[in-house]
C-alpha cells in the first residue's frame, strides 16, 4: 500500500532522507525544525523566509511552515518579525552537521561543491550547503 513505508519509518530512517525526497508534510516538519533551531531570538520575516527557502521556494508551503511553527509555539510573529520561543535548541555543529565529499550544488546559493555540509534534524536532512551558507541558514552569520 502506498505511503505505508513512510509511516513505518523510524526517526533515524527519516533523518537520512534528503529534502528532495520529502513530501509536503515532511517539508513542513523540516521547516519547523529549522525554525526551532535558529540561533537568533528575533529576525525579520524576510530573513526567516530566506532560511526556509533551503527547504522550499513554494510560497504556500512557506506560509504553512510559518503557520505550523506558530501554532506549535516555536515562533511568535509580530510586526514583520519572528521571535523564537525555544531557547537552547540551536544546532550542534559537531553532532548535527556532517560533511560529505562528492559533486554537489549548494541549496542556498547554487555554487558547485566538492564537500557538502548536511544538517541532520529529526524531520530529515537539509543540504548540501557550502561552509558559509550552512552558517547563514542556521543563523550563525
Amino acid at each position: 500500500m502506498a505511503g505505508t513505508d513512510e509511516l513505518s519509518e523510524s526517526p533515524v530512517e527519516r533523518e537520512r532522507r534528503p529534502v528532495a525526497e520529502l513530501d509536503r508534510t515532511g517539508r513542513v516538519e523540516l521547516g519547523v525544525d529549522l525554525l526551532a533551531h535558529l540561533e537568533h531570538e528575533s529576525l525579520s520575516l524576510s530573513e526567516a523566509v530566506d532560511r526556509i527557502e533551503s527547504v522550499t521556494t513554494n510560497p504556500a508551503l512557506t506560509r504553512e511552515i510559518l503557520d505550523t511553527a506558530e501554532l506549535r509555539g516555536v515562533i511568535e510573529r509580530e510586526d514583520g518579525r519572528l521571535r523564537t520561543r525555544r531557547g537552547g535548541t540551536y544546532v550542534r555543529f559537531e553532532q548535527q552537521v556532517v560533511e560529505r565529499t562528492g559533486d554537489y550544488e549548494c541549496r542556498r546559493c547554487g555554487a558547485s561543491l566538492l564537500t557538502g555540509h548536511f544538517v541532520k534534524f529529526e524531520a530529515g536532512e537539509l543540504g548540501p550547503f557550502g561552509p558559509s551558507c550552512v552558517r547563514k541558514v542556521l543563523g550563525r552569520e
